[in-house]
């Protein structure tokens, strides 16, 4: 997996959507040596093109994610997390609503899933980014990283990484976060 060059490495997850997609080419487009990963949550027999539109990792959102890596001539990578998935966030889940409350999933999800164990196999391939396709802005500062809204304020979703650590957000980018 080691090449040998000079180029900041960096893994992208992606979802087989837009910004995503967009977020790697831009990437790919800055000179850095990136790398298409995507991580399979859920899986049901027979769930394809009929799914409903809100529901991430399809059999074809990963065949769009391979295919725009494709296109970008980077490499591709589907991880399955389903049961750490299961124990944590669905866990997570059936606890708090067992408890009379209404949790926020994509939250959990980002801290516990892609903003620590994606992190962790992207730091594992030499990577020294995780990006994604959030529209969100990582700024440092002298008094270390910031995470700010992004340019769009009506394609924002800072509020989903508010939890990210000062750790996390130096190993962090979000490129379309400048774009509107």
């Amino acid at each position: 997996m080691r090449q040998s060059t000079n180029k900041k490495r960096v893994v992208v997850a992606m979802s087989g959507g837009v910004d995503s997609s967009v977020a790697a080419a831009l990437l790919v487009e800055q000179g850095y040596e990136v790398i298409g990963m995507m991580m399979r949550l859920w899986s049901e027999p027979g769930i394809g093109a009929s799914a409903p539109l809100n529901r991430c990792c399809t059999p074809d959102q990963m065949a769009d994610a391979r295919r725009v890596a494709g296109l970008l001539g980077i490499p591709f990578y589907v991880v399955d997390v389903q049961d750490y998935f299961r124990a944590t966030i669905v866990q997570f889940f059936i606890e708090e609503h067992e408890k009379g409350r209404t949790p926020n999933p994509c939250i959990e999800c980002n801290r516990q899933i892609r903003f620590t164990y994606l992190l962790e196999r992207a730091l594992a391939l030499d990577a020294q980014y995780l990006a994604t396709g959030h529209y969100a802005r990582v700024v440092e500062t002298s008094a270390g990283f910031e995470l700010r809204q992004s340019q769009d304020a009506a394609k924002d979703q800072s509020y989903v990484l508010h939890m990210l650590t000062q750790e996390q957000l130096a190993h962090v980018k979000f490129p379309v976060g400048d774009y509107t």
